[in-house]
């Protein structure tokens, strides 16, 4: 799948190791998932782009390139997705940032839009979407086909764990998305639960069961 990259730099999977751990309170699995979105953002963001603008240095004045930030989006899926952006902004303070609410229905697994606020004008940014988990591929092909639909062009989407069930369906459903992936499990269980997984990734981040 050449629009899927899987991070594996020991920092990113250490932290994620730690995450996985039942006795993880939830300060610190916030702070680690903070910190694996970031050391992500640097990976996904390396195609931002630049323009050149003039800066005195101590001996001259010489051109030398910023980010253009006003082209720059982050779109977290609530409520986990959350958990990632602070991460994101750390590295691209001006970035703006977009929600989509999204819920899972019960039996069918399958995800339902809530809210949808996005930045305008979404069809000139490079939109990153983060979710920690990509289990079942459905809230993540659904806030990719939503961002779609209100004109974004240029989309990357960021989950710290996939199942390969999800990230097939996310990969064929919208091959022109850059998938960043912090780790590859096993499989998804009866309850489209990620195995090994980390348990609710949202829970886990507002202390919420």
């Amino acid at each position: 799948m050449d629009n899927v990259t899987i991070l594996n730099h020991p920092l990113i999977q250490h932290k994620i190791s730690r995450l996985r751990d039942k006795n993880t309170g939830t300060s610190e699995f916030r702070a680690l998932v903070e910190e694996i979105a970031m050391l992500m953002g640097y990976e996904a963001l390396s195609d931002l782009p630049l323009h050149d603008i003039e800066v005195e240095t101590p001996i001259e004045t010489c051109q030398t390139p910023v980010i253009e930030g006003k082209n720059f989006a982050v779109v977290p899926i609530l409520r986990a997705g959350l958990g990632m952006v602070n991460g994101i902004l750390a590295l691209v303070p001006t970035a703006k940032v977009g929600h989509i609410g999204l819920y899972r229905d019960e039996n069918t697994h399958e995800p339902h839009e809530y809210y949808c606020k996005l930045p305008s004008p979404i069809e000139e940014r490079l939109i990153v979407v983060t979710d920690p988990m990509l289990a079942t591929g459905g809230s993540a092909v659904a806030a990719v086909d939503f961002i779609k639909q209100h004109g974004g062009k240029r989309i990357k989407f960021m989950s710290i764990i996939a199942a390969p069930e999800g990230l097939k369906r996310l990969h064929e459903t919208h091959p022109d998305v850059q998938i960043y992936v912090g780790h590859l499990d096993r499989e998804l269980n009866q309850d489209a639960y990620i195995c090994p997984g980390l348990g609710d990734a949202g829970d886990r981040i507002f202390g919420t069961k």
